[in-house]
């Protein structure tokens, strides 16, 4: 099962307000592992950043206006998550912002099957806060170096909340000691865990013949 975490940053919130991509981040997963396969871009706009979009990623005008377009990429994102699901945070938001881009293009809107992170943390964490900061808290994930958001260590930092979500350990590349270890607790196990001996029936008789000598050595003294 190969999975792709995805996240984007943006000039703003809506796109009938024609606000549009400026990074696009991708992380593979493997069997819930991640493999060395990303993607990643910083993209030119071409429109300037709002005020509000500017203190969430840090990315300015200036910086972008340098980055390429999209439709300069597109074809290489499109091969990049073909045929896998997709991993989002509120995905709705993301999913809207891609398919404007490939609408400007003429191209169809992404067909993948989608994972939301948000709608799961809602099902499972009814009114507690859902947003990544707060799952990362609650999963105690250090997040501490998203001082800004950026798509890749987005990226990361919900590959980790979304292992959680579905109730699996994050995985280790550490596999042999994993299985050294299983090993030497099911002999720990063994050890403790002594076979039970059940009584005779000669054994059990020789016991009520003593508490009833003691019974009696009890009442007449």
């Amino acid at each position: 099962m190969r999975e792709i975490v995805l996240d984007t940053e943006t000039t703003g919130i809506s796109v009938k307000d024609g606000h549009r991509i400026v990074e696009i981040g991708c992380i593979e997963l493997e069997n819930l592992i991640p493999t060395k396969n990303k993607f990643h871009c910083y993209l030119n706009p071409e429109r300037k950043v709002s005020e509000k979009a500017f203190e969430v990623h840090g990315y300015d005008d200036e910086f972008l206006s340098g980055q390429k377009k999209f439709n300069e990429i597109d074809e290489k994102f499109l091969e990049f998550i073909d045929g896998k699901r997709l991993i989002i945070h509120n995905a709705e938001f993301d999913l809207a912002h891609l398919n404007n881009e490939l609408n400007i293009l003429g191209k169809n809107k992404i067909k993948n099957e989608i994972i939301d992170t948000l709608v799961l943390a809602r099902d499972k964490f009814p009114g507690s806060p859902v947003s990544l900061d707060a799952l990362c808290k609650r999963f105690r994930i250090d997040n501490s170096k998203r001082i800004q958001h950026t798509a890749l260590i987005d990226c990361d930092l919900l590959a980790k909340v979304y292992i959680n979500l579905i109730d699996q350990k994050e995985p280790t590349l550490d596999f042999q000691n994993n299985i050294q270890e299983k090993s030497e607790i099911s002999n720990l196990k063994v050890a403790y865990f002594k076979k039970i001996i059940k009584p005779s029936k000669e054994e059990i008789l020789n016991h009520k013949e003593y508490l009833k000598q003691r019974l009696k050595k009890n009442f007449f003294n």
